[in-house]
């Protein structure tokens, strides 16, 4: 347990939208208590900055977390050497080089390939569900090496994942889904296992196998890429497109050649942060600004809030294309900085988001577009006119 102040939250709301909370406990809480989520919350941008890099401390050594026994021990579970190792395991299908040299043209292959057919279709489609979401899932598919998973069966699978590690009040039925989902991944990867090795393969799949991993790691880490890698892309992907068609000024801007699309991908990720929180587990007592911290202790980073700091961020609430990000950290601050951040990047503001507007410059909203969620956050659906 911990000294933390509490604050109460309605958890509905919170998950519809977390930022009056998450405010005012900056305001006046920045470690607070939170008895609906059963987790102290840090909120502040500088307290998160500096305690994720306390790794003796603010451990992701979690055995009986939720992410752990959904998905098996990932290399986000753990820390110094253990999780050091496996990354460097990971990194040749994952680096900035690879992610230039080798899977851009697919994510650009597969991007046209899929305006091509809203071209075709024309009218009004849901950007999540019909560009966003298979634009995400086919580049998962090929990074990972799970190209017998279908994008909705990656999308799916994804979903009942951050669904399952985020189901902190134990709904039985998320949790079951989740289940389903691993056991889907399980099988898709052991039927990729049978095929004949590639040693230019540069796949997850492959490349970790090379390495030397266990099956079990395998396994895990592939499950934790299709957990992040893919909703986050796609909320990415629909939401920046969703800010820029509300905020005409920066597309125009964009069009004009005074901003890039990477600063409205790098705003966005900011102002609506896909992952908006890591949790850590507290492994020694330990006091932080005068607060008390006892091992066992969750604590959940809210990078969503950090991004949102007004120590940083003059009116963070605002979509500001012109806006100096790099003090935000939506992809994590330590050691656990996202292994795929290079391959998020290109995918969506050197792919996805250009090519979308190239293609359809009159592309306008057809209605509301709601947005869910707080440990993962994004738009769930967006009608537009494709124009």
């Amino acid at each position: 347990m911990a000294t933390a102040p509490v604050h109460e939250i309605d958890a509905e709301a919170f998950w519809h939208d977390p930022y009056p909370d998450l405010a005012a406990m900056r305001a006046d809480s920045p470690v607070a208590h939170v008895p609906q989520l059963g987790a102290v919350l840090f909120t502040r941008r500088d307290d998160i900055f500096v305690c994720e890099k306390n790794v003796e401390v603010f451990s992701s050594y979690q055995p009986q977390g939720l992410m752990t026994q959904l998905m098996g021990e990932n290399m986000m579970r753990k820390d110094g050497a253990a999780h050091l190792a496996e990354r460097k395991q990971m990194f040749p299908s994952v680096s900035p080089v690879t992610v230039r040299d080798h899977w851009r043209s697919q994510f650009e292959r597969y991007a046209d390939d899929i305006l091509d057919d809203l071209a075709a279709r024309g009218g009004t489609v849901d950007l999540v569900r019909d560009y966003a979401m298979p634009v995400s899932a086919n580049a998962l598919r090929e990074i990972t090496g799970l190209t017998n998973f279908t994008p909705e069966a990656m999308d799916k699978a994804s979903q009942a994942m951050i669904d399952g590690c985020a189901n902190y009040a134990g709904d039985e039925a998320v949790e079951q889904r989740c289940h389903s989902a691993t056991a889907a991944i399980d099988s898709a990867i052991e039927a990729r296992l049978e095929e004949p090795g590639d040693t230019t393969d540069f796949s997850m799949i492959s490349v970790l196998t090379r390495a030397g991993q266990t099956l079990d790691s395998v396994r895990a880490n592939i499950k934790l890429t299709i957990s992040g890698g893919q909703n986050e892309p796609r909320d990415a992907i629909a939401g920046a497109a969703w800010a820029l068609l509300e905020h005409p000024h920066a597309l125009a801007m964009i069009r004009a050649g005074e901003a890039s699309w990477q600063q409205a991908f790098e705003e966005y990720v900011r102002w609506i942060s896909p992952i908006g929180m890591s949790p850590r587990r507290i492994d020694k007592t330990y006091t932080w600004n005068g607060i008390d911290l006892e091992p066992g202790t969750r604590v959940f980073l809210m990078f969503g809030s950090a991004n949102r700091d007004e120590s940083f961020f003059e009116h963070g609430e605002r979509f500001d294309i012109l806006r100096d990000t790099s003090k935000a950290i939506p992809f994590g601050a330590g050691p656990h900085f996202c292994a795929g951040a290079a391959a998020s990047k290109c995918l969506i503001s050197e792919v996805a988001l250009p090519r979308l507007f190239e293609r359809f410059p009159g592309l306008a909203l057809a209605g509301p577009v709601p947005f869910g969620g707080w440990a993962f956050r994004g738009p769930l659906s967006m009608p537009v006119k494709l124009t």
